[in-house]
């Protein structure tokens, strides 16, 4: 595992965390029950089964 040699900065630690940005989930476009509804790809299977409801 990485150990660092020195502390780092508040500054340069948050400055670093602030570059991550979290990626928009892709949606696809489904029909359950006659509506048209998006929905995370990962979750279609489960909408098509019954599993969840929107």
């Amino acid at each position: 595992m990485a150990v660092p040699k020195r502390k780092m900065s508040r500054s340069n630690t948050r400055n670093r965390r602030s570059q991550w940005k979290a990626e928009l989930p892709q949606l696809d476009t489904i029909k359950v029950n006659g509506r048209e509804i998006s929905v995370p790809r990962r979750l279609v299977k489960a909408y098509k089964t019954g599993l969840l409801e929107h």
